[in-house]
């Protein structure tokens, strides 16, 4: 069991509470890919049933996983996002990195932005750097209150090395926060040749 399965069962464990130990461990257990499937379209379904659904589906390569964990993505949640990013960067849909390029730039979601910025940088799609890029320079207005999601940007644009994200980067260099992680990721891009 990888960690990020351990870390999300547990989670859900205690989630799903003792009453409801004979269906998590039949989620848990079970490779009829089709009984989990259902779980995300039958009705009254727990959160954590659809989100164990969708992780074991998403890890399996099963397309029917997509939508459920875009939403688990977007969640309030932290741990509910990140093990949503962890399916979603193993699950091979093409629609994953226009997905979390939209959820990364929303504006009106920013405070949830930190996982679809870090699933961008490891999907290293063609979506990634211009969703990183714009939402990086966002976050570099005055008194700006995602910083997590700054440097998050700033760390995958030099992951990625791409000689496009330079700019902004040389922007990040002007604040504290960032200066540090701007300086790496300027160093990891490769210099233009004259």
């Amino acid at each position: 069991m990888d960690e990020e399965l351990r870390s999300l069962t547990e989670r859900l464990r205690r989630e799903a509470g003792e009453g409801a130990f004979s269906k998590y461990d039949r989620f848990v257990t079970t490779e009829d890919l089709d009984a989990l499937a259902a779980v995300l379209t039958e009705p009254g379904q727990p959160l954590w049933a659809r989100e164990l659904a969708a992780f074991r589906l998403g890890v399996a390569g099963d397309r029917r996983a997509f939508e459920s964990l875009v939403l688990l993505l977007n969640h309030r949640d932290p741990p509910r996002c990140a093990s949503a990013a962890h399916a979603l960067a193993r699950l091979g849909d093409p629609r994953t990195a226009r997905a979390a390029a939209a959820l990364a730039t929303n504006e009106l979601r920013v405070a949830y932005a930190l996982h679809p910025v870090r699933l961008l940088a490891e999907l290293r799609a063609p979506e990634s750097v211009p969703a990183l890029i714009t939402t990086l320079q966002r976050r570099l207005r005055p008194h700006d209150p995602y910083r997590r999601v700054a440097l998050a940007c700033v760390d995958g644009l030099g992951t990625l090395a791409d000689a496009r994200a330079r700019p902004v980067l040389n922007e990040a260099l002007a604040h504290p926060a960032l200066a540090e992680a701007a300086v790496r990721a300027l160093a990891r891009i490769p210099k233009q040749r004259r």
